[in-house]
């Protein structure tokens, strides 16, 4: 078996990959009834609800394109001739605890674990001729499978982000905000990312700011702000977008030179309540600041890192 970076030519075996841990696909008709359907009949937009770019060639195009064209780093494990496992990592530059690191944002196989040690292995060697300080990958608190394969390289714990409700309110206050369309991620480097890590601040950036899927009508229909916060002299880039199933809802991700601060939290509520939001849906690794307004939702991502 062989690992080397990934390849244009290589996208169709990469979305296969992803596409075979799909068992159903399935839609919703025009009376809300979810329907068993081949993979053939499904539009491009209904494919990327079971899983993202990889779920179509189109989008899994347009996704690698993006990485290849220095966002991330995309690897293939090889067997006889055959692509048979693929991981997706993104380099970033954040405050302790992370620092410099490379960060495993996924990986998925066909094969035996030897594939995923051979993906891993190709990661760290990676990070270190990189002279990162680390690999960070997250896991789930049920994926007790990734929480061993971490393990047995030396990833442990270092920290937990969990995400919370918090309503969306008028607040006094002085803030301004512009649209930010510039997504060059060289932006946020040493920033910190209080608010929607559930990954890498740079992974989130380069899969969130760029507007890589724009082609998609859906997508591109899909109700989002990518702005540039000032408030109380705390400075932030804010992505914000419309929840799928919950038009008065809407997901938050902060990147800023300081962490999160009361001043710029109630600018943002205001600014949501305004945009005709009622609910704020955060993950964060200090909810300290979100007062006992916030409701956890139980959903949370767990850190790994090993040192090199």
């Amino acid at each position: 078996m062989t690992v080397r970076p990934a390849t244009f030519d290589d996208t169709q075996a990469i979305s296969g990959l992803f596409r075979a841990s799909i068992t159903t696909w399935q839609r919703m008709d025009s009376a809300g009834r979810v329907q068993d359907v081949p993979y053939e009949a499904l539009t491009i937009y209904e494919r990327w609800l079971h899983g993202g770019p990889w779920m179509s060639i189109e989008t899994a195009a347009l996704h690698l394109s993006h990485l290849l064209r220095g966002a991330g780093i995309p690897a293939v494990a090889e067997s006889g001739g055959k692509i048979v496992g693929y991981a997706e990592a993104y380099h970033g530059v954040e405050p302790e605890p992370f620092g410099d690191h490379l960060h495993l944002a996924q990986m998925t196989t066909a094969e035996s674990s030897e594939t995923e040690d051979a993906l891993l292995s190709h990661l760290l060697e990676t990070a270190r001729v990189s002279k990162c300080e680390r690999l960070t990958a997250n896991g789930l608190p049920n994926d007790t499978h990734a929480q061993t394969l971490y393990t047995r390289y030396g990833l442990t714990p270092i920290a937990r982000a969990s995400r919370y409700n918090l309503p969306a309110r008028s607040g006094q206050g002085f803030y301004k905000t512009v649209d930010h369309l510039n997504a060059n991620a060289s932006q946020i480097a040493d920033w910190y990312m209080p608010v929607g890590r559930l990954g890498s601040a740079r992974q989130q950036w380069e899969t969130r700011w760029p507007r890589t899927f724009h082609a998609v009508p859906e997508i591109r229909a899909h109700r989002t702000h990518r702005l540039q916060f000032s408030a109380s002299g705390q400075e932030a880039l804010i992505y914000c977008h419309q929840d799928l199933y919950n038009p008065r809802s809407a997901e938050i991700e902060l990147w800023s030179p300081k962490p999160l601060t009361s001043q710029l939290l109630t600018a943002l509520r205001d600014w949501t309540h305004r945009e005709g939001y009622r609910t704020l849906v955060m993950a964060v690794m200090d909810a300290k600041i979100l007062g006992p307004e916030a409701e956890p939702d139980g959903y949370y991502q767990d850190v790994y890192a090993v040192d090199l």
